[in-house]
């Protein structure tokens, strides 16, 4: 079975991991983005290993996602607003396909383990099965 687990993040702690600390994120130094990039590589390799890597990716800052509408005539309207500059949104994920969810729990475990500097927020990191779209014709 398929699932998504998701990372998340706040603008702050982007910025902190460029060594500016702000909000309740300190600022990382070089040796800390270091740890976590080999942890992460590290998890990256094994789910390769074992044949559960689907797919996985970092996602870019906060502030470089805008939200898109459509108007009535379905032109595109992008707001001006950057996407979660405050609140926590998704950072980063991977899709795996594992035998259960007692197995997709241990990897977003193994990814919550992540070295962080102290004090930094850690947030939980959410596992959502993959739904497998209805057959064609299903129930009539």
């Amino acid at each position: 079975m398929k699932y998504m687990l998701m990372l998340l993040g706040k603008q702050a702690d982007y910025d902190a991991m460029l060594g500016q600390a702000s909000g309740d994120s300190p600022a990382w130094s070089p040796d800390d983005l270091k740890a976590m990039v080999e942890h992460m590589e590290a998890l990256n390799a094994e789910l390769v290993a074992s044949g559960e890597w689907v797919d996985g990716q970092g996602l870019t800052e906060p502030r470089q996602a805008r939200l898109v509408t459509a108007g009535a005539d379905g032109t595109p309207h992008v707001s001006d607003v950057p996407y979660g500059e405050t609140s926590a949104v998704l950072a980063g994920y991977w899709v795996v396909d594992v035998a259960d969810f007692d197995r997709a729990a241990e990897i977003a475990a193994r990814a919550y383990a992540c070295p962080i500097p102290e004090g930094a927020p850690n947030y939980p990191v959410v596992v959502h099965p993959v739904g497998e779209a209805p057959e064609q014709g299903a129930g009539s």
